[in-house]
């Protein structure tokens, strides 16, 4: 019988031929392994799961995951929450909605955390704070103890530097016209925005040209003693007083209540709340106090003399010097910054503090141009004390 012979393929090998059929066969035979091990570990990590929870409860669980992420920002909740100043002052509030927030006040007299009560001082300005460097030698080494605020045109673009105490000062601002309401909306933002801050206890309006007399201990000491606040508002009886009243004020304001005063002042915090959250005298000052009524001179001077009358001095802490005639106070260069000067300005005042005789009257002074800078800071530390 001949035996048959099977021709092979042309090309291939019977050797590879059975290595291949082996290691199809034990294909299967390897993930079936696998999958018994991934089994195993899945039941074991259920058990181990079930037994944690039962033995340390859920929550405890869920705390351990999530306590590891920690988010960005923590808004605070306690009392920080109330008392912290804000990091930002240029908010997006508007008129409306700053006063209001001001307007909110504790009724209880004491604090229920350490309260550093702390002078703001409040720039009204168009651009440029020229006096700055007068500022800066006056503040040095009394930080904690006030507050800046700066409020200029809002096309003015402030470049303090970082080191600077008014860097990242100035608060939103409109524009402010003098002899306008606008011109009270701008203090009153001053306020407002000062108002913020629970630790501001004295509100003081200055100018680009303003000076202090005294250094700041002098001048903390002085407000943090008083009795009252520092704004003028007498009754003029002439034709730039009861003249300028218009008789649509009434029945809000009669002739008999209207008062002028220096546009410059200084209020402590019940003060300041009492003009952020006026809305009785404000429509009526608006709409019926217009050039040739200069609203700046009145509305404030006014209001004030009949809601808080007891509380104020009747007296501005601003020197200016009216001998050279005309609206506006005279204006000191280079030129007039002498001792000479500098002795009459600081002397022959006659006032009452705390209802006593005084010769400290102004802590203040204005108008001073740029060009009187060198010589203020020259003369300073013999005659202003800083």
């Amino acid at each position: 019988m001949q035996s048959r012979v099977v021709p092979l393929e042309e090309g291939k090998d019977p050797g590879v031929s059975a290595s291949r059929t082996n290691q199809t066969k034990a294909l299967p035979i390897r993930m079936l392994q696998l999958f018994v091990l991934f089994l195993a570990f899945c039941v074991t990590f259920s058990v181990i799961s079930i037994y944690t929870i039962r033995h340390f409860g859920i929550s405890n669980v869920m705390t351990s995951v999530t306590s590891s992420v920690q988010p960005c920002f923590e808004e605070p909740t306690g009392l920080d929450r109330w008392i912290k100043p804000p990091s930002n002052l240029m908010h997006t509030m508007n008129d409306e909605e700053l006063l209001w927030r001001a307007s909110l006040s504790s009724r209880r007299k004491n604090y229920p955390f350490e309260r550093v009560p702390k002078i703001a001082l409040m720039f009204l300005t168009k651009g440029p704070l020229p006096l700055a460097p007068i500022w800066e030698r006056f503040l040095k080494g009394h930080e904690g103890f006030y507050s800046l605020y700066v409020h200029s045109l809002p096309s003015f673009q402030p470049h303090f530097p970082p080191s600077s105490v008014f860097h990242g000062r100035h608060i939103p601002s409109q524009v402010a016209e003098w002899g306008r309401m606008s011109m009270c909306d701008a203090e009153r933002r001053l306020l407002a925005n000062a108002l913020l801050d629970i630790s501001n206890e004295w509100f003081i309006l200055l100018s680009e040209s303003c000076i202090p007399l005294y250094n700041f201990s002098v001048i903390y000491q002085y407000m943090r003693k008083s009795k009252y606040s520092y704004m003028g508002a007498f009754d003029d009886h002439g034709p730039y007083g009861r003249g300028r009243y218009n008789d649509n004020m009434a029945p809000e304001v009669k002739i008999t209540q209207w008062r002028k005063g220096s546009q410059w002042f200084e209020v402590n915090r019940k003060v300041a709340i009492t003009i952020v959250e006026d809305t009785t005298f404000y429509p009526k000052f608006k709409e019926f106090c217009r050039p040739a009524c200069y609203v700046d001179e009145h509305y404030f001077p006014t209001m004030l003399a009949i809601q808080a009358g007891n509380m104020l001095a009747n007296r501005s802490i601003t020197w200016v010097d009216w001998s050279r005639g005309g609206p506006h106070p005279a204006t000191f260069g280079r030129g007039d910054i002498t001792e000479e000067f500098m002795k009459r300005m600081l002397s022959s005042h006659r006032c009452t503090y705390n209802n006593r005789n005084s010769t400290m009257c102004f802590l203040f002074a204005r108008k001073f141009a740029p060009s009187a800078l060198e010589p203020l800071l020259h003369l300073a530390p013999k005659f202003l004390g800083f």
